[in-house]
């Protein structure tokens, strides 16, 4: 063998190996997916909730190519049933669309407020990442995330890397000095005036931010980073240490630059605000969205009607599903003062006819987090069934793409229809007659599939 063909010959072999190394060592896409996806998924004889209805539709036959619904049939679909096609008998069971929680916390649901802020990064990552698994597992196969550094995270469940939900991430919540995202502890104030960041800054948690100038230029960050929409706190919060619940943080000439600077990139503000003032004054500064809202009066009430402003509403008790905090503590006087305004909140928001989403906002609390679908079925107070299914997929959906071109994720969602996004979840029985059955996820879904990606299947 002359020296040539040896070379080409040795570097074929060198190339062989390397291949078969990166694929060795490429993450099985949708890492924790039960099964590698089919070319196609056929769901045969299943009864459809579309995100939208208020009824079931009569037996039917839905056919997934790829991520996308591609046909949705009263009759069987008997042309598609190839050698390549993953068929599910449904047995008349419920098909419907992956749930969506609109305030979630991907990186501070499951740790305590003292372990975000002292424990290793890597180790938080790793909780995270943990929990992001069982929220997909619970059924929600996207969350809105409203205040955290969720942007790795995010990356590794796009990449495969790990199994989750998708996340339209806010970043930082943005704060007023000793506001709800002020997570600095008070040996830290007063703070010098080239001070480094403080440890919620670091971790891009909550960014302090003061003035219109400072305000924009954070908010910016965040959008260059990958947030989807901006989030800044407009009065006090229950788990923040320092501010009561009636003060007003910013300005309207603050909410005005943040607004600005989001609307420039083709997405919206929404604001943590639970009184009237800080509603009010958030909205004259034109935002759009309001988190919360548990303190609101009849007149902002019929103000957010007039103008279309959206209530991201929850279900904020004190029963088993609430995290009381300790009797005699601020906290815990605020907590009390947050859950007797909600029944009148839900009922404002009806009678006003307010565009109304749902999300759980958990916030430092481990042992809560498995109760997130539970948390859904207390809306029953206030809504019926098919009313409280439609605002944990179809209405939900409408406000995520309201992040227009942010929208990480450009696609029909939350609902059941033809070209719609793959996110379904197969349910054991009918829950608008029963919804008591998305309480208990790993009993009741008996398959879940999230673009396109079976991540569950029970019926194997």
């Amino acid at each position: 063998m002359n020296n040539q063909k040896r070379d080409m010959v040795f570097s074929f072999l060198f190339q062989a190996v390397l291949i078969l190394l990166v694929v060795w060592h490429l993450p099985i896409g949708k890492a924790a997916a039960q099964e590698l996806p089919p070319r196609t998924v056929l769901f045969d004889n299943v009864r459809i909730f579309d995100g939208k209805s208020d009824r079931l539709s009569a037996p039917s036959h839905v056919l997934v190519r790829g991520n996308r619904i591609e046909k949705i049939s009263s009759t069987p679909i008997a042309t598609d049933r190839r050698a390549d096609t993953l068929v599910i008998r449904g047995g008349g069971r419920t098909l419907m669309p992956g749930l969506i929680d609109a305030h979630w916390h991907t990186m501070m649901a499951a740790v305590p407020m003292q372990t975000l802020l002292t424990a290793d990064v890597g180790y938080l990552n790793l909780v995270a990442g943990k929990e992001a698994t069982a929220t997909l597992l619970r059924g929600f196969t996207s969350v809105r995330d409203l205040g955290g550094p969720s942007f790795g995270l995010k990356r590794a469940i796009d990449e495969g890397i790990i199994a989750g939900p998708r996340i339209w991430p806010s970043g930082a919540i943005i704060s007023q000095t000793g506001g709800h995202g002020d997570f600095r502890l008070s040996h830290e104030v007063p703070a010098q005036r080239n001070a480094p960041l403080g440890r919620g800054e670091i971790l891009n948690g909550g960014i302090i931010a003061d003035g219109p100038d400072e305000v924009r230029k954070r908010v910016r960050e965040q959008l260059m980073l990958g947030a989807s929409q901006i989030k800044l706190a407009a009065g006090g919060g229950v788990a923040s240490h320092y501010d009561p619940i009636d003060v007003n943080q910013y300005t309207e000439a603050e909410f005005r630059s943040a607004v600005e600077a989001a609307e420039n990139w083709g997405t919206y503000v929404t604001v943590h605000a639970y009184t009237p003032r800080a509603i009010r004054a958030a909205i004259a500064g034109g935002v759009q969205v309001v988190e919360h809202g548990q303190l609101m009066d009849e007149d902002t009430a019929r103000l957010m009607a007039e103008k279309g402003i959206w209530l991201v509403l929850q279900a904020f008790l004190d029963n088993e599903f609430s995290n009381p905090y300790p009797d005699g503590t601020l906290q815990r006087a605020k907590q009390r003062e947050i859950h007797a305004g909600t029944d009148r909140t839900y009922r404002l928001a009806k009678q006003y006819k307010l565009k109304v989403a749902w999300g759980t906002d958990i916030l430092f609390d481990p042992a809560r987090t498995s109760k997130q679908n539970a948390i859904l079925t207390t809306l029953t107070r206030w809504y019926n069934p098919a009313e409280i299914l439609r605002m944990a997929t179809g209405t939900n959906a409408e406000l995520l793409a309201r992040s227009g071109p942010r929208n990480p994720y450009p696609g029909k969602l939350g609902v059941v229809e033809e070209g719609a996004m793959a996110d379904l979840l197969l349910v054991n029985g009918n829950p608008l007659d029963n919804l008591e059955l998305i309480a208990d996820p790993e009993r009741n879904f008996v398959v879940i599939m999230k673009d396109g990606t079976i991540y569950k299947n029970s019926l194997r």
